[in-house]
């Protein structure tokens, strides 16, 4: 603590500190009054011994300017106001800042000066309570702060204003050009505001529409769920009246019918349900026009097919394919709608498919006649003379035919049944072949080609004019149209067997004649039954006349034959050296294989056929013969080795024969083999 000796030299003569020449205001802020401090106990406000550290030569380091208060008692406000024409700096910081209103400059300023003012009284006498000046200090001016920290300004502060005094210019500039700028924002602002009411008005307005509009959407749904069947029946697409009314014939034109059929029934329907109804009456007419317009292009159309069938070098097939069956259900509806003229077309395509088959199978029946076949006669059975002349026959015409061939063996002529080929001999193959043929190879291809002609026709009407004809009427049609080409097939099959003694051959066309039957029923064509029923009347009464030419041959022989060898008999068993030879004879050879051949064509014949009856009546005929044949050797011994050998040649042959009948046959000679082995 400084001593009173050391401050004594600043004292004044009069003992009065001088005035305050620091910018320090004690003033507080405006609106806000600085509490009065009270003294210090012990002090003496009229005396006081820190007058000489007012002085302006004292050093202020250690009293710092914000702590020196004047002695005495409260605080006072000064008295006089701003100077004139000049703005309250707290209003220009106020509307800057936007804060509380505080003290301007100049009321700082006002409120120094008054404070500057010499107090009426100074305390002489300071008690410092054992501070230092400093720290004295320093508690009073916390002692003397106001509980809310109020800020105050200090000299510098203005003088930094003073000093800054362009920046708050540059600033009040910038703030006008800011309002300048926020009123065009404001306009624009109040122009968006306005704008944008206009639009919420277009949106409410455009809402309401919508609103409306999903109403009436809603209602139309509605309506058109009610409505909308009765208006699909009833009504016809444009695209669909053009292409019946314009367009090819085609699946789309079949469509089309299917549409038109159909709303026609919907339509007639609904015209005897509701006569008065006005849309049925604007409608009916239109589609009557166009049900006409569609009968009469089917009509043109079918015609025209019909007429491309007479054709030269036409396959029907493909146009009944391609044309007819394709679009099967434009007859029909030419039948639905118009079936006078439908059953009038139907007419017009039986008479053009009979004269086309007709004259196709008349054409293949003449390349078959040129086939040169084994003509077989009267020499050809058992009992004649192998060494007689024969002649051959081209069905109907004198030519030589070869002689190489064994009418008795059926050797290969059985892959005939066993052929898988489906497919007939050309006409060019057979017009051009050169080698003799059998007889049951012009039959197969015949009847092969006219069976085949015949299911297809027949499947054909069945599926073209099923819809309007029933099982007898699609029955007549058939026949109406291969009636004349069925009797030249009996032409063909009775000339190539009336004259033939061709047992083999003739067995052979009964049994091709078999499959034939199996074949159409497998493909359930129960028409052509009749003609298959007619061949075989005439395959069967011809083979029992071929048998019964056998038998009698061998009962002419045997009778012939003497109690003893004659020249007959020698001539029979050319072979033998002599009267007394064991070795068979040439007639059992070829009695065996023809047996060998007739069971072997009937290993699946029923009990019902003639078959069996007439082979017994072969077998006891030569039995016959051979026994009495026998007579004409004199030895016992020898003549039973010639009956075992005889019987022996027919068991060899016999041997792989199948079938109940061929197996009985092949038992009764192996016994009479047995018998005669001794």
């Amino acid at each position: 603590m400084w001593g009173l000796d050391r401050l004594s030299s600043y004292s004044t003569p009069s003992g009065t500190p001088p005035p305050r020449q620091d910018s320090y205001s004690p003033a507080p802020r405006r609106g806000y009054p600085a509490p009065v401090q009270p003294l210090r106990p012990g002090l003496n406000p009229r005396s006081s011994s820190l007058t000489p550290l007012v002085s302006p030569n004292a050093s202020t380091t250690s009293l710092p300017s914000s702590a020196r208060v004047p002695n005495g008692g409260p605080r006072r406000r000064p008295t006089g106001g701003a100077p004139p024409n000049i703005p309250d700096p707290l209003h220009v910081l106020e509307s800057i800042m936007g804060g509380p209103p505080r003290k301007s400059a100049t009321a700082n300023r006002d409120t120094e000066a008054h404070t500057r003012a010499k107090p009426a009284e100074v305390e002489a006498d300071i008690d410092f309570g054992g501070l230092s000046l400093q720290d004295f200090v320093a508690e009073s001016n916390i002692q003397r702060q106001p509980s809310t920290s109020v800020h105050t300004y200090s000299a510098q502060s203005v003088e930094e204003y003073d000093k800054d005094k362009d920046k708050f210019e540059d600033l009040h500039k910038s703030i006008l050009a800011c309002d300048e700028v926020l009123k065009s924002v404001e306009a624009n602002l109040t122009n968006f505001q306005t704008d944008l009411e206009a639009v919420s008005a277009e949106i409410e307005s455009l809402q309401n529409r919508s609103i409306a509009l999903n109403t009436k959407l809603e209602n139309r749904k509605v309506v058109e769920k009610l409505l909308g069947p009765a208006v699909e029946d009833i009504s016809i697409s444009p695209s669909v009246v053009r292409k019946i009314a314009e367009g090819p014939v085609d699946e789309a034109f079949v469509c089309a019918l299917g549409e038109v059929e159909k709303r026609s029934k919907t339509i007639n329907a609904k015209a005897k349900d509701h006569p008065d109804l006005m849309a049925i009456k604007d409608v009916k007419p239109l589609l009557d026009d166009l049900t006409h317009r569609a009968v009469e292009r089917i009509r043109d159309y079918i015609v025209a097919q019909i007429k491309a069938i007479r054709s030269p070098s036409i396959n029907a097939q493909v146009i009944q394919q391609q044309a007819f069956l394709r679009y099967k259900d434009l007859y029909a509806f030419l039948a639905r709608h118009q079936p006078e003229l439908a059953q009038q077309i139907g007419q017009a395509y039986v008479y053009t498919m009979r004269w086309y088959y007709l004259n196709h199978f008349t054409r293949y029946r003449t390349a078959l006649e040129k086939i040169r076949v084994h003509a077989m006669d009267r020499y050809d059975v058992l009992g004649e003379d192998p060494s007689a002349r024969r002649s051959g026959t081209l069905l109907g015409q004198s030519r030589n035919a070869p002689a190489a061939y064994d009418a008795f063996s059926l050797g290969r002529r059985r892959d005939a049944l066993k052929s898988s080929s489906v497919n007939a001999l050309p006409a060019n193959v057979a017009e051009e072949e050169k080698s003799a043929l059998y007889l049951e190879v012009p039959f197969r291809s015949f009847n092969l080609a006219l069976i085949d002609n015949a299911c297809f026709e027949y499947t054909f009407i069945s599926a073209y004019f099923a819809p309007s004809q029933n099982f007898h009427a699609l029955s007549r049609t058939f026949n109406s149209i291969f009636e004349p080409t069925l009797a030249v097939g009996q032409a063909v099959t009775k000339s190539l067997v009336e004259a033939t003694t061709d047992t083999l051959g003739i067995l052979l066309c009964v049994r091709l004649n078999q499959h034939f039957a199996f074949e159409l029923q497998r493909r359930k064509v129960p028409t052509v039954e009749g003609y298959i029923n007619a061949t075989n009347m005439l395959l069967w009464p011809r083979f029992q006349q071929v048998l019964d030419m056998h038998c009698t041959s061998l009962q002419k022989i045997t009778t012939s034959l003497p109690g003893r060898t004659s020249s007959g008999a020698a001539l029979l068993s050319s072979g033998a050296s002599s009267a007394t030879s064991t070795a068979p004879t040439p007639l059992t050879q070829k009695f065996a294989n023809l047996l060998q051949g007739i069971l072997a064509l009937s290993s699946e014949a029923g009990d019902d056929e003639p078959v069996s009856v007439s082979v017994s009546r072969l077998r006891s005929e030569y039995e016959v013969y051979l026994t009495k044949l026998s007579k004409g050797i004199s030895d016992t011994r020898k003549r039973e080795r010639f009956l075992c050998n005889n019987y022996s040649l027919v068991c060899t042959i016999l041997a792989d024969v199948e079938g109940k009948l061929g197996e009985e046959m092949r038992d009764h000679f192996e016994k009479l083999r047995d018998a005669f082995d001794k």
